[in-house]
């Protein structure tokens, strides 16, 4: 007879480990702007695309907590989850809460959204630019270049939201969900289902997605 582990494996190494340098990279990267850091500032730039990239192709081939289809029917039971949530008693998910599923696509789309315009960005005189600024006209770029800007606005404002979400189920809530993203780990007791998902890191399949990452990620600088 064989017994389940007491701590289960929720977020696999490649989530986490995208996760904490994303956090690392937003200040970096407005920082390096801010002061006028541009070849460090595109330098990180390329960096978050590529941790961006990687994260996209592990939400359709990783593992089950990091895939996106698992998420997006997690979305249906919305209205279920917060009724529960008004009365406190959300209980915990195994990987992404239906509303934490809402909050993944619109940090990753604005993701998306600020690396592209990034990439064909242009500035004011045209001494800097992204690395394929050049396919594109400097009117095209100068456009780019302010919706790069207004977006870094919104992801900002999204960051701040997620952190008042993790405050709340935190100290109202009393759900730790910090620890788990630096462990990977939460005790098989929080999960009231009788059989979680198979959520085994794929490691050869992590190992494929970096290096095409990896990749374009050389393939655009040059």
């Amino acid at each position: 007879m064989t017994t389940e582990p007491a701590r289960i494996l929720v977020w696999d190494g490649a989530v986490r480990l995208v996760h904490w340098l994303m956090v690392a990279l937003v200040p970096l990267l407005w920082w390096t702007a801010e002061q006028g850091y541009m070849d460090w500032h595109k330098r990180l730039g390329l960096t978050m695309f590529g941790l961006v990239l990687f994260r996209l192709l592990w939400g359709l081939f990783g593992s089950w907590t990091a895939r996106f289809a698992p998420m997006m029917r997690r979305i249906g039971s919305l209205s279920s989850y917060l009724g529960k949530l008004r009365r406190r008693e959300p209980g915990a998910t195994f990987g992404h809460s239906p509303l934490a599923v809402l909050s993944v696509f619109a940090l990753l789309i604005v993701l998306v959204a600020q690396v592209t315009t990034g990439l064909f960005s242009v500035d004011v005189d045209g001494l800097e630019s992204g690395p394929l600024a050049i396919m594109v006209s400097f009117e095209t770029g100068r456009q780019f270049a302010e919706v790069h800007e207004f977006n870094f606005n919104l992801l900002a404002a999204l960051i701040v939201l997620h952190i008042v979400a993790i405050a709340i189920y935190r100290f109202v809530l009393k759900e730790k969900l910090v620890g788990a993203m630096v462990t990977g780990r939460r005790s098989r007791s929080d999960f009231s289902e009788a059989h979680l998902p198979d959520n085994r890191p794929r490691k050869y399949t992590m190992m494929i997605a970096a290096l095409l990452s990896v990749a374009c990620v050389i393939v655009i600088s040059n």
